[in-house]
């Protein structure tokens, strides 16, 4: 293993798989691991228990903007390689993955205040490098000095059938329409949202896994950081 550290960017779709690859990829070589979508899941979180969201998906953003320099997230390692996310202190893994979350973290994470908050917590996370990071806008705006950035995608359905067997296999009461339809939502709020909006990063290497297998993206992405580690 090399002595050098880099910051790896990982961005892409909502249950595209970059965050299961990402923390293989950070287990594998002695990085530390960083979701940043689940901050955004967090925040969003925090919001709905406050009840900062109503019914119909509107926002209290003086609400939200007023308990944003309050609000503390922190990963703890878990013995099975793992990490949860906390809120507070408290651990919010289990609730951050359920559908209500899905269902408005889009619009939460599009709220200027928000991204701009945990930019500064993602880029105190990388100072030392040695990370591995994803989401929608590390390689375009938290770190567009990453030396290796990766823009995952595949198809809509695709993505949607992975995540309903998830939660499936969670015992999460789903069915597939509402997953895909969520899906279709979050990637519409991250394209078009006014405040970094997911996009490729120039210099990202795409990566369509909609017909690969675990394995045979895990060589992939092992290959490009080998790549980037030696010089080549």
């Amino acid at each position: 293993m090399s002595d050098k550290k880099i910051i790896i960017a990982i961005d892409g779709y909502s249950s595209s798989g970059k965050s299961t690859m990402a923390r293989r990829l950070a287990a594998e070589i002695g990085y530390r691991y960083i979701d940043s979508g689940a901050m955004y899941r967090a925040v969003t979180l925090y919001a709905l228990e406050h009840d900062m969201i109503d019914a119909e998906g509107n926002i209290d953003l003086e609400a939200l903007r007023t308990a944003l320099p309050s609000i503390s997230i922190d990963f703890r390692p878990m013995p099975d390689g793992t990490q949860h996310t906390l809120l507070d202190g408290r651990d919010v893994e289990t609730e951050i993955r359920q559908l209500r979350v899905s269902d408005n973290v889009s619009p939460i994470a599009a709220v200027k205040e928000v991204r701009a908050a945990l930019t500064d917590m993602q880029r105190t996370l990388g100072r030392d490098k040695g990370i591995v990071m994803d989401g929608r806008d590390i390689g375009t705006t938290v770190f567009p000095q990453a030396e290796l950035k990766i823009f995952v995608n595949a198809s809509a359905e695709m993505r949607a059938r992975r995540r309903f067997i998830e939660m499936s296999d969670k015992g999460e009461p789903v069915n597939y329409e509402e997953v895909l339809a969520n899906v279709v939502r979050r990637d519409h709020i991250d394209e078009t949202r006014e405040e970094s909006p997911l996009r490729r990063a120039d210099d990202a290497i795409d990566l369509d896994n909609s017909n690969m297998t675990i394995d045979e993206q895990n060589a992939w992405l092992d290959k490009q950081y080998k790549r980037v580690i030696n010089g080549e």
